[in-house]
């Protein structure tokens, strides 16, 4: 493969932007691509091969295009810009980013940051339906408050009702003083936090008098039928077949929903089988208004470490089940 040396002009205000704090994400780059990218007054030279030199001029070029758009470049933009760059589809990023949901109160763009978190954006825009699978980490509860809260202010929706299960995670909380609402308010905190950043505290304390918005345990869901609401179902790994039946029965017109949800993080009693698991198997098949969207530690936008504990947690499960299927093979064996 031959060498080539390409000259790309950065301009001033943004170089501090794209190259990080210490150089930190265009040395991330180099060694990623085995490029050497130096900096002479605005105008970075990056030699290397011919392929990863084309790379990484297209990488810099579409993250400066995304600081021209005003964004700050963290370390997810530029490991996930060279994910892409790997895979050849780095041109997409722009595409991305272009895709505004709306403002948290501070006045920051809410905007899917991964291919995963587009298509996911997308589904929920088309489909009547929508589960959002995944590892933590990816957006799938923030995302679906995002264009709940939308759809809300657009008036496209007449309220807004977010549920979760109220199953405690390792701990036992029924200790806690207080009345229900206090006991059930500590498995709804992520909704609220959530429902504060983008509508505004002030804003989320009118609507919820006023009975628009509602946080409730899914228990409360029963007997119930959601008319002209955009609901959202959190943590549905952690609900039962009965109450996913139920939850999914309630369903009333003109409503969306978004169910999300992270397999391999279930609470649920050994033994007992997961909701989530069940109506993945017995909707898979329904094309009609229903998707599904499966999203991976690739879309991970917290902390780069996250999306390190993801992976590694999927090899030792991996591995683990490997072993487990070897086992049960070498029993039969033996037994015969």
């Amino acid at each position: 493969m031959s060498e080539m040396t390409y000259m790309l002009d950065i301009p001033a205000q943004h170089m501090q932007n794209i190259f990080g704090r210490n150089d930190q994400y265009i040395l991330k780059l180099e060694k990623d691509l085995n490029v050497t990218i130096i900096d002479r007054n605005g105008t970075v030279k990056i030699s290397g091969q011919e392929s990863n030199v084309k790379k990484a001029v297209s990488i810099l070029s579409q993250l400066m295009e995304l600081s021209k758009r005003g964004n700050e470049i963290q370390e997810q933009n530029m490991d996930y810009a060279i994910e892409l760059g790997k895979e050849s589809q780095e041109d997409v990023l722009t595409e991305i980013d272009s895709d505004l949901i709306c403002h948290t109160i501070n006045g920051k763009p809410i905007k899917p940051k991964t291919l995963g978190q587009k298509n996911y954006v997308d589904a929920i825009r088309k489909s009547m339906i929508v589960f959002g699978l995944g590892p933590a980490g990816t957006g799938k509860t923030y995302l679906a408050m995002a264009m709940a809260i939308t759809a809300f202010k657009n008036e496209e929706v007449g309220r807004i009702i977010l549920t979760r299960p109220a199953i405690e995670a390792g701990e036992k909380l029924g200790f806690l003083p207080g009345d229900l609402q206090s006991k059930v308010d500590p498995y709804l905190r992520p909704l609220y936090d959530a429902l504060y950043q983008i509508m505004g505290a002030e804003s989320f304390a009118k609507n919820m008098e006023k009975g628009l918005i509602e946080v409730a345990p899914l228990a409360y869901m029963r007997g119930r039928t959601l008319d002209n609401a955009y609901i959202i179902l959190d943590e549905a790994q952690n609900t039962t077949p009965a109450q996913m039946k139920m939850f999914l029965t309630r369903i009333g017109f003109g409503s969306k929903v978004i169910i999300t949800g992270d397999a391999s993080q279930k609470d649920l009693a050994p033994g007992t089988v997961s909701g989530l698991d069940v109506a993945t198997k017995v909707l898979s098949k329904m094309d009609e208004d229903i998707a599904f969207c499966h999203l991976t530690s690739k879309d991970v936008v917290r902390h780069p470490l996250v999306q390190k504990i993801v992976k590694a947690y999927e090899a030792y499960e991996e591995k683990e089940l490997r072993d487990r299927k070897r086992r049960t093979a070498n029993a039969k064996k033996e037994k015969k």
